[in-house]
């Protein structure tokens, strides 16, 4: 087996020997749960006297969907920096990482290992909880997502840009320090859209600026957008555009998915951060 598979292999035994998997598939069925009878009950909504139309429900449950996609979306950018952030400095000052690195095994194998095990648990609880908390909407309410997989890959990427450089500040950092920083430029960065939202609905250039800087500095709340426009039916997205760049400024709507150059800076912003991290661990004394 090659050695990145090996250290993949243990670094995923290693989070899960920490029951942080088992920690967040007992939180997610629990909201999965909740959320499924939460739903359930806006069939009991009265509109002029009787029962809202199925329409009306289905819409409501987008936008429900939506708060509910957002919690998740915060729960696993929270959980990708604690775990990332620890994974090498926690290696280097215990000498793990000077007895394995002592074998046949390059630096840059050692820490894509981590990456990719790190990597894959987080794709694969992204894909299982969102489906798992779309397929119980649609059984309480009848509504389903116009973009399902585009909404897992949106999710899961928000997620693997905050374990990518909460590992890169791994290799400097101390644990906590990095998670603070890496959290911080989160909650940055979505403050920075909203603000850059602002910006464009009242035509000031200096804000709509400071969001776009803040997009390309970390592109997670511009991923957020790609989300939350995967969730919204199409009578949505039809009033936010009539709404034109007003709509810019709420950050649980979007009038129409991230544009593809964007897309494209969100990769290659992840592949230089992983240069940065596989550059930065070959230099650091151990």
């Amino acid at each position: 087996m090659p050695p990145i598979l090996v250290i993949a292999r243990l670094t995923a035994l290693e989070t899960s020997r920490r029951k942080l998997l088992l920690a967040l598939g007992v939180l997610t069925l629990v909201v999965i749960g909740v959320s499924a009878w939460g739903f359930s009950k806006l069939w009991d909504i009265q509109t002029n006297g009787g029962p809202a139309p199925p329409a009306l429900v289905r819409t409501t449950a987008s936008q429900l969907l939506i708060l509910v996609a957002f919690m998740f979306e915060a729960i696993l950018a929270l959980s990708a920096a604690i775990v990332a952030a620890p994974s090498i400095s926690t290696d280097l000052e215990s000498g793990l990482a000077l007895s394995m690195l002592a074998r046949p095994i390059r630096r840059s194998d050692f820490l894509l290992g981590k990456w990719l095990g790190l990597a894959a648990m987080l794709v694969l609880y992204t894909a299982v909880s969102a489906w798992g908390e779309l397929l119980a909407v649609e059984w309480a309410t009848g509504f389903f997502p116009p973009h399902p997989i585009l909404l897992v890959v949106f999710i899961a990427t928000v997620g693997l840009v905050l374990l990518t450089l909460s590992l890169a500040l791994s290799t400097r950092l101390s644990g906590i320090t990095g998670a603070v920083i890496a959290l911080g430029g989160y909650f940055m960065a979505w403050v920075g859209g909203i603000v850059g939202g602002i910006g464009s609905a009242l035509h000031n250039d200096a804000l709509a600026t400071a969001g776009t800087i803040s997009k390309l500095l970390l592109p997670t709340d511009g991923l957020w957008r790609g989300a939350v426009w995967t969730l919204e039916p199409e009578a949505l997205l039809v009033t936010y555009r009539s709404a034109g760049p007003g709509a810019a400024a709420f950050p649980f709507a979007a009038a129409n998915p991230p544009p593809a150059p964007f897309l494209a800076w969100s990769a290659l912003w992840l592949l230089a951060m992983l240069g940065i991290a596989l550059w930065s661990f070959r230099r650091r004394e151990i």
